[in-house]
């Protein structure tokens, strides 16, 4: 197997079950246009986020990365009615973009970007108590990915999904030795994700995934009765 087979079972897959959308195509565009890099999930694992969102019926998401909001589209439009994402960013630059995106999108109305570090946007709403939240996607910065996790645990109740992108690397979280900050990151989310398994506040699994991204995974994490 090679990248050229993975993009094409890619392009099969979502030519056959992703239907063609304009606020999509709209916001990739427009994020290619303001310079942003291109690390967005792929279409496949968007839609993916949004079934998750749907399956736990979720009316409150956060999300930990925004950069031009085309998860934030495919998260928010998994919001059961009446239902509210907030995103996290820590680029400004970025945040407009994806505010642009999600207005395009017609969903201004029910997701808010927040500007600024993303542990330092946590910690605010912790104290504010603005949890507990259904469904997290953490997608920002990897090396602080076990800080970004500890906070959902905080602001998450019994049954909630927390969902991390990136968690394999191209096969970097073997290395254990590995000065890369975002293995390093990686790796203590895989050891916290088993200690809190361990002590029954979670039951967490994580897949490997190969495609237009490369080869990478994502975990899911699911919050236990307490």
């Amino acid at each position: 197997m090679n990248q050229q087979q993975w993009d094409a079972v890619d392009g099969y897959v979502c030519e056959r079950l992703i239907a063609p959308d304009a606020a999509l195509e709209g916001a990739l565009a427009a994020s290619a246009a303001g310079g942003l890099p291109e690390i967005q999930v792929a279409a496949n694992q968007g839609k993916l986020l949004m079934l998750l969102a749907r399956m736990v019926g979720a009316s409150r998401i956060l999300e930990i990365g925004t950069l031009g909001g085309y998860s934030t589209i495919w998260l928010a439009r998994g919001l059961a009615l009446g239902g509210k994402l907030i995103s996290l960013e820590v680029n400004p630059a970025f945040a407009e973009v994806a505010r642009g995106n999600v207005a395009g999108a017609a969903l201004g109305g029910v997701v808010e970007i927040r500007v600024g570090r993303a542990s330092e946007s946590l910690a605010a709403m912790e104290k504010a108590k603005e949890g507990p939240f259904d469904l997290v996607f953490i997608d920002a910065d990897k090396a602080s990915t076990p800080e970004y996790f500890a906070a959902a645990l905080r602001l998450t109740r019994t049954g909630s999904v927390i969902v991390v992108d990136n968690v394999v690397r191209e096969g970097a979280i073997l290395e254990a030795e590995s000065a890369d900050p975002s293995v390093v990151g990686m790796r203590r989310f895989f050891e916290m994700v088993r200690e809190e398994e361990g002590r029954g506040r979670v039951s967490g699994t994580a897949v490997q995934m190969v495609g237009v991204k490369g080869w990478d995974g994502m975990a899911v994490v699911v919050r236990n009765e307490e």
